[in-house]
């Protein structure tokens, strides 16, 4: 009974070709799982499945050796003589016993230490080799989720749309893409996909890259969102303990399997077995692997990286030939793990490059990639599907017509589209799937705040939005809001029109207009719900805000890879407000409202602004050198390159109408970049610089200013474009300026290496501000914080004592971030 069900599942998973197919097992007759497969003496391989099944193509009908190898197991070697296809061929393989025998132990140190120490010397030299290549790339990725709980926080979760059992688990993500991959030393990288498949949508393109899972530990780190140290990188044995577990041979060279533990849990590690081949000192196999806390992901529970390699006896050299990335996560109860398993072959060693084989585009589509059909994939696909994954396509494949058929969608959305009881205050949405439209109304209960001008206010409002094709890159969207403030009694609308037209050169197009309250900045330093809380429970209104009427139209497209322009312009009516009310929760003794006048909070009478009109245009060029970027036929995906920085030059300009003195042109430029100091830490820059041209007699809203903040409470990532001690209007200018800011985060390369410390995985940050302006002395603050600070997997406040100089004094005040304001933008 066995025997026929492997045959067809064989007969499911593979096609009719020049194939050997078969499955691996240990003694027991259990499988097992990612065991490499290869012909000798070629680049021809593959790789078992979970359930332990494989196939491996052949060209011809004539003898081959066929091996067999896994770590932990002895590599099988068998020479057979096809006749005919597909050739069965299943095996079991033994444990490897290692043994220390021959292995002369020196009392004073563990033999790993030699073997360590020789495979780093020989590091630099082990990257050479691999110093360019091209190869045949296949990947395969699969995330699953189980015991998804039917709300998280109040809100109904759903079935993923129908991907999840009775049981609330299932696959929700399956794909596949077979690629070809070039490689030159130092970061020289392209792929081109020849086929992509994603489970349930055969429009869908996969974006598993080659080279976010090129993972060398020949490197000094690993970065995984943080950098991990390699346990063979230069520094490795300041990092790691080493053990000997035992000595095997794989043909007649000698394999050292090396145990490896942190000296300090929670530096940016890893733990487990690497395999080290002894007097070529080149791994074997690695089996790896480091924690959510490690690489900085909370909800990561852990990670597991194995690779196998193999000689490649033309160029002597063990190379890697297969690669499983595995991982499990939790968060809001909900749980589940995911792998991604990557398969080289065909490796060149002597490549021709042309002036043409590197570009900015690292990873691209061929045309009809992501059409190719069933028969395609059983006859390339080099690791057979699983029984989960193969049923998981049949499912999601024989229900996709379906869910995109009117009378299903229409059900979707008849659930979705029933009002609840509280939808008049949290607002609600009634889509029509199949027209691709919706409509929606935007309730005021989450938009409640006080300042002292409009004193309690909400907002609501009506929003439209239609989509043209099913990956929503070709939109329309309108909206039109009103707000209401209790103390001013005055009623406010605005409404917009956005229409993006695609997702490759991101053009965009947008009309906006109506009557709104804003803050003197214009970049907003103080979100209306950190003054709600100042306002009300301390008396520190520090929100100043003046009324604006205004048209305007905006634009924006990247004009070619690198350069996005930005352009917008607009008709101002600008009006000043004045404080309604002195309502207070607490009262503060020796404390009281200040006016909403910037320059003068004092004067309750006089405010900061006539009443003027004016018209603003703003066009400003976004540069990204050498900017990286993915595509398919739908999009482009910039991903930047930390190696250069990003420019910003603008140019503002105001013609007063009512007042000719209101005339002035801004010129300004920034630039900033976030560089890796690998296992360091990560450094980042910002600076700005500018002038105005007849600035004497402008408006003080249409001032440089300088984003301060006097509320002790952070809101941002990192502060790289804030003075965390600076009154937000006391260095505003209309004359030549310059800011910068520094920041280093040190990812726990300090705080890691000190006991009883390193146990609570936190990051040390230091900081350093300056500002001159023309007219005032300059003024600068120094920094140093602790950063992932929080509880469990919720790790987003900060704490930093921050010290600031101005004028020959000093002052010092601990601020303490709430980095999930700047998640919610708020």
């Amino acid at each position: 009974m066995q025997a026929k069900l492997l045959l067809l599942f064989l007969l499911l998973s593979t096609s009719i070709s020049a194939q050997i197919v078969g499955k691996v097992t240990d003694t027991d007759g259990e499988p097992l799982p990612y065991v490499n497969i290869y012909l000798q003496k070629s680049y021809i391989g593959t790789t078992t499945n979970d359930d332990g099944n494989y196939s491996l193509n052949v060209s011809e009908n004539a003898e081959v050796k066929v091996s067999f190898q896994f770590l932990g197991y002895k590599t099988l070697t068998k020479t057979i003589t096809p006749t005919s296809f597909p050739y069965i061929l299943n095996v079991s393989l033994e444990e490897e016993s290692t043994s220390l025998d021959e292995v002369l132990l020196n009392t004073s140190e563990d033999p790993a230490y030699r073997i360590i120490r020789a495979t780093i010397a020989q590091r630099k030299e082990n990257l050479a080799r691999l110093s360019e290549y091209t190869a045949d790339f296949y990947s395969r990725g699969l995330w699953k989720v189980e015991n998804v709980p039917e709300k998280i926080m109040g809100q109904e979760v759903g079935d993923f749309d129908g991907m999840l059992d009775s049981t609330r688990t299932g696959v929700i993500y399956l794909s596949e893409t077979i690629s070809e991959i070039a490689y030159q030393k130092p970061d020289k990288f392209t792929e081109k996909i020849i086929a992509s498949k994603v489970s349930g949508n055969d429009n869908g393109f996969s974006f598993n890259s080659a080279q976010s899972a090129n993972i060398s530990f020949y490197e000094n780190t690993i970065d995984l969102n943080a950098a991990l140290v390699s346990p063979i990188a230069n520094n490795a044995l300041n990092y790691y303990n080493y053990k000997l577990e035992g000595v095997f041979y794989e043909g007649n060279k000698l394999i050292n399997k090396i145990k490896v533990t942190p000296k300090r849990p929670n530096d940016r590690v890893w733990r487990g077995s690497i395999y080290i081949v002894e007097d070529d000192w080149q791994l074997y196999g690695t089996d790896l692997s480091a924690t959510g806390a490690a690489i900085q992901v909370p909800f990561v529970s852990n990670i597991q990286v194995k690779q196998n390699y193999k000689l490649d006896n033309k160029n002597e050299y063990w190379i890697k030939i297969s690669q499983t990335i595995d991982f499990g996560f939790g968060l809001l109860g909900m749980e589940g793990d995911g792998r991604f398993i990557a398969v080289y072959s065909n490796y060149d060693f002597k490549p021709v490059f042309g002036n043409k084989t590197f570009t900015n585009e690292v990873l691209s589509f061929k045309p009809e990639a992501n059409k190719k059909d069933s028969l395609y994939w059983t006859g390339n696909r080099p690791v057979p599907l699983t029984n989960e994954e193969l049923k998981d396509y049949i499912k999601k494949d024989s229900i996709q017509v379906l869910r995109s058929s009117k009378p299903y969608l229409d059900s979707l959305d008849a659930k979705s589209n029933t009002p609840g009881i509280l939808s008049l205050l949290t607002g609600y949405t009634y889509k029509n799937s199949y027209e691709k439209w919706s409509v929606g109304y935007e309730g005021p209960i989450s938009k409640i705040n006080f300042n002292t001008v409009q004193g309690w206010n909400s907002k609501a409002g009506l929003t439209y939005n239609k989509w043209y094709d099913d990956n929503q890159t070709n939109t329309l969207s309108a909206a039109v809001r009103a707000s209401y403030g209790v103390a001013e009694d005055r009623l406010r609308f605005t409404a917009g029109i956005l229409r993006n037209f695609n997702w490759k050169d991101k053009l965009r197009l947008s009309l906006s207009g109506g009557s709104k309250v804003v803050q003197f900045n214009e970049s907003e330093p103080i979100s209306t719900f950190i003054n709600t809380f100042s306002t009300l429970l301390f008396e520190r209104n520090y929100m100043k805000i003046y009324e604006l009427n205004y048209g305007r139209i905006g634009y924006s497209q990247e004009v070619f890879n690198g350069l996005h322009l930005y352009a917008s312009a607009g008709y101002e009516n600008r009006s000043p407000l004045f404080n309604n009310t002195d309502y207070v929760t607490i009262p503060n003794d020796g404390t009281s409202y200040t006016s909403n006048n910037p320059i003068a909070p004092n004067d309750f009478n006089n405010a900061a602004i006539a009443e003027h009109n004016i018209v603003k245009t703003k066009l400003r060029a976004r540069i990204n050198f050498a900017q990286k970027y993915f595509s398919n036929p739908d999009m482009k995906f910039n991903i930047g390159d930390n190696k250069f920085p990003e420019l910003n030059i603008s140019v503002e300009n105001g013609a007063g109408i009512t007042n000719s003195s209101y005339d002035y042109t801004q010129f300004e430029a920034s630039i900033n970049q976030s560089i890796s100091l690998a296992n360091k830490g990560q450094f980042y820059y910002n600076l700005k610089g500018g002038t105005f041209a007849n600035g004497e007699g402008i408006s003080f809203i249409d001032y440089k200013h300088f984003n301060g903040n006097q509320t002790r409470v952070g809101t941002s990532a990192n502060y790289t474009n804030v003075f965390n001690l600076m009154p937000y209007y006391a260095f505003s200018t209309n004359k030549s300026y310059f800011e910068g800011h520094l920041e280093h985060d040190f990812r726990g390369w300090i705080l890691g290496k000190i006991p009883g410390i390193n146990q609570l995985n936190l990051n040390l940050i230091a900081g350093a501000h300056f500002l001159s302006t023309e007219e005032r002395k300059p003024y600068s603050e120094v920094s140093i914080g602790i950063d992932n600070l929080g509880f469990g997997k919720f790790r987003l406040l900060r704490v930093d004592y921050v010290r600031s100089y101005y004028q020959g004094g000093n002052h010092g005040a601990f601020i303490f971030g709430l980095k999930f304001l700047d998640l919610l933008g708020n």
